[in-house]
């Protein structure tokens, strides 16, 4: 019998109550939330639970959302896939804006580990437990989180690019 979507939210919600909601599809996906502070059992209880069986990381990353709430600021998306269903699912767990901290997953999915790190390194999200959390892509030197909405497009101190090839104006004047 297939594995459908009633089914894994009807499991949630007799295993983890409240604390997994807002169930929908989107784009011919299953989607819902996860509080934080148990997104690590639900991911484990996903994986591990026979008649769901999502043996598979196919992605995990960050969103930062600047003009939400201070407890929705950033988000860790999750997306798991059974194999043997070719059924595959969007977890969401959103962080608050001051320490956007959540467990990592590495324990359960090895693949976790360079994923993680790159949404630390990209959204300074704190992964705690992970073996290894530096950055993987940019220097190890920087200090801000270059997908943040409040990191500068352009870097100000470039004087090799010319504003008129770019279209924008100089002293006013759109050259």
């Amino acid at each position: 019998m297939a594995l459908e979507s009633l089914d894994i939210q009807n499991k949630l919600q007799e295993t983890f109550g409240d604390n997994v909601k807002y169930f929908r599809t989107e784009y011919d996906m299953f989607v819902f939330e996860v509080d934080s502070d148990v997104i690590y059992n639900v991911i484990k209880f996903l994986k591990e639970e026979p008649s769901l069986n999502f043996n598979f990381l196919t992605d995990l990353c960050g969103i930062h959302y600047p003009d939400s709430q201070e407890n929705e600021k950033f988000c860790v998306v999750y997306h798991l896939h059974n194999w043997f269903e070719n059924k595959r699912i969007r977890v969401k767990t959103f962080l608050n804006g001051t320490n956007p901290e959540v467990k990592s997953i590495t324990s359960l999915y090895n693949c976790a580990d360079w994923m993680e790190r790159e949404t630390f390194d990209f959204y300074g999200i704190q992964f705690e437990g992970h073996p290894n959390l530096v950055r993987i892509l940019n220097m190890d030197e920087m200090v801000s989180f270059p997908m943040r909405k409040e990191y500068p497009m352009e870097d100000s101190g470039r004087t090799d690019k010319d504003d008129r090839f770019f279209g924008r104006t100089v002293n006013n004047t759109t050259i």
